[in-house]
């Protein structure tokens, strides 16, 4: 006799949404276009660069950076926060805003990898770009010549194994520059963890929840410069040391004269014909 029973449960051939297999997780596709509509409004992605370097910022420093109201980066700012690209908390009075994870930041250095460069038009962009270039952050870690000069130093003291920080887009497979590598492993060594520690830095009590070494194909550079959990802890420590310092203008840093004895003494690193402030 002839089963006349209806399934019950959604019918996948009428679209009513993803069907679950018996003991395997749902699979849904992520929706990029969202994302990139917050990203493409000139206003939201101007303070979303200012964010990049992982601070916790007001709304009003915002307003100013992007050259807009606070009723408009408020709104913007709420946009952002409902589309988790910014997180919000409050801090006494201060409503204060920070990227939701480094994941953000990458998405905005690819994406400016493949962006035509903004038309500069005056003396004070040029010196901005340049800074850039020179040193940044890339959310929580350096970035720029700098950042590329203290892997290389990393790798020429032995603090790091597994390879020599050049990026030979020939070569890759996955890598690619402006975003997180993948084709290379590296690892700290047992001198590498002394040196750390004379440093300052506890190479066994990296920040968790992420990797402990990770590495960037810097987009300026096209070199690798160190991310993760170690990169974090290193940055951390050079601005603690007054090594370096924030500049004007959101993700540049300086070196200061100090770091730069520093990081020759400590690591070898040579940054002959840089202007450093006192």
């Amino acid at each position: 006799m002839p089963n006349t029973s209806r399934p019950t449960g959604p019918n996948p051939a009428a679209g009513a949404g993803p069907v679950e297999r018996q003991g395997e997780p749902l699979k849904h596709q992520t929706d990029i276009a969202r994302a990139a509509a917050l990203i493409a409004d000139p206003s939201r992605a101007r303070i979303l660069k200012c964010l990049a370097d992982g601070r916790a910022l007001p709304a009003s420093a915002l307003a100013g950076e992007a050259g807009i109201g606070a009723a408009t980066a408020s709104a913007h700012l709420a946009k952002l926060a409902e589309g988790e690209l910014v997180t919000v908390e409050q801090r006494g009075r201060h409503r204060l805003y920070r990227l939701t994870g480094p994941d953000v930041s990458a998405a905005l250095e690819c994406l400016a990898l493949i962006a035509p460069p903004l038309a500069i038009t005056s003396l004070k962009q040029s010196n901005r770009t340049n800074a850039l270039h020179r040193a940044r952050s890339c959310y929580d870690h350096l970035a720029g010549e700098l950042g590329v000069a203290l892997m290389r130093g990393l790798l020429e003291r032995g603090v790091l194994t597994g390879h020599d920080g050049v990026h030979r887009p020939d070569e890759a497979v996955r890598d690619r520059p402006s975003s997180y590598g993948h084709d290379v492993r590296y690892e700290l060594t047992h001198t590498g963890r002394a040196t750390l520690a004379e440093l300052g830095v506890d190479a066994e009590r990296l920040p968790p929840r992420r990797p402990a070494i990770r590495y960037c194909v810097d987009w300026s550079e096209h070199q690798h410069h160190l991310a993760g959990g170690l990169g974090a802890a290193l940055t951390a420590r050079l601005f603690a040391l007054d090594w370096v310092r924030w500049g004007p203008s959101p993700r540049i840093v300086h070196l200061t004269n100090a770091g730069a004895h520093g990081l020759e003494r400590t690591l070898g690193i040579a940054l002959t014909g840089w202007v450093l402030p006192d």
